[in-house]
């Protein structure tokens, strides 16, 4: 890894990320999170900075994943909580608990969760498909399940559970 992809500090105390790979089917850099017990990954791409969490402003009648908004810069932005999103038993805020500030089709999106982990650049060959469930849950956001080591990653397609009809938070057609 080049340390062009290092998080580099900025002054307001968040972490730019700088990525420099694709997360295609065939592989790519991903920044892994924790939400509970597990481990995920989103493209890299997609990701416009890491902050710590401050609480946000709440929305009235906005869904429980849904905390508010936050303004960043001038840029209100929608905080979703991927724990309570994702059906995670708990959902506490500590000093590890972090926003991924997202750029997804142009509309900025803030994800709470448990902690950042690294940027890892993975093979498409460490990436296997994600398991059949029968329709029993939603995988359609599930990209596959990255093996590191003995680490275990949940690969996501961000954009795709961000415009999710129940989020509403990107136009699904753009």
């Amino acid at each position: 890894m080049s340390t062009s992809n290092v998080p580099a500090l900025r002054p307001e105390g968040s972490i730019t990320v700088k990525g420099s790979g694709s997360a295609a089917a065939g592989g790519g850099e991903y920044l892994t999170f924790r939400l509970g017990a597990e481990e995920y990954g989103i493209d890299i791409l997609r990701v416009q900075e890491i902050r710590s969490y401050e609480p946000p402003t709440r929305i009235a009648n906005a869904p429980a994943f849904l905390k508010g908004v936050v303004n960043l810069r001038g840029v209100i932005v929608p905080i979703v909580d991927l724990r309570l999103k994702l059906g995670c038993e708990t959902a506490e805020y500590n000093d590890f608990t972090v926003v991924i500030v997202l750029n997804l089709r142009g509309r900025v999106v803030g994800a709470v969760v448990d902690s950042v982990s690294d940027v890892l650049e993975l093979a498409g060959e460490a990436i296997r498909p994600a398991p059949p469930t029968g329709g029993a849950i939603d995988t359609s956001y599930i990209t596959g399940i990255g093996s590191v080591a003995e680490r275990m990653l949940i690969l996501i397609d961000i954009e795709a559970l961000m415009s999710s009809p129940d989020m509403g938070l990107i136009d699904g057609d753009a």
